[in-house]
């Protein structure tokens, strides 16, 4: 009898050993545990896992990143001519002319002007000159959002401010400012 009353108590010392600091909310031990937190590597060091050695790699040739849609005209003088056949994609309904006023507020009304005259702040304190009146241009939907993308002159790409959507619904503004200068 003394034999079961020992051997029970141990089994019950041993299970509450065993049970006591158990973590229900994580585990506790974790298998294979390369499979979960990788070894880290130094960008550019030396590796025998790929072909040329190295640890940094470039991107595959032709992909890009999650979400975007390129653009599908160079930036090319040519590029620039044949934009000007491209109209807008927004729905007339989704053109919203208060958030493209907006957007021009901010990134372009310090050189173009506020009624896109070319007499922006920048411009009347002489830090850019020769920024042309809209009225003067022969510009389009389509070569507005072409020159917001890639840049023109003496003026950068607005596409890392400014999403696709963004940009048509500016260049949209900047054609209403257009006739209203005639």
């Amino acid at each position: 009898m003394r034999r079961v009353v020992y051997t029970l108590t141990a089994l019950m010392g041993l299970s509450s050993l065993l049970f006591s600091c158990q973590d229900t909310k994580k585990p506790n031990y974790q298998f294979f545990p390369n499979m979960y937190e990788s070894v880290a590597y130094e960008t550019y060091s030396e590796s025998n896992a790929f072909k040329n050695g190295k640890e940094g790699q470039l991107p595959a040739q032709g992909s890009i990143k999650r979400g975007f849609v390129p653009y599908e005209l160079p930036n090319t003088p040519a590029g620039y001519e044949a934009s000007k056949g491209n109209v807008s994609p927004l729905a007339a309904d989704s053109v919203n002319v208060e958030k493209g006023k907006e957007l021009y507020n901010i990134y372009c009304i310090s050189c173009h002007g506020e009624k896109g005259d070319g007499k922006g702040k920048l411009v009347q304190r002489e830090k850019f000159l020769g920024v042309p009146s809209y009225k003067d241009r022969a510009i389009t939907v389509g070569s507005v959002f072409h020159v917001e993308t890639y840049g023109l002159n003496a003026m950068g790409s607005h596409a890392n401010q400014l999403t696709k959507k963004e940009r048509w619904q500016v260049a949209e503004y900047v054609i209403g400012l257009k006739s209203e200068l005639k």
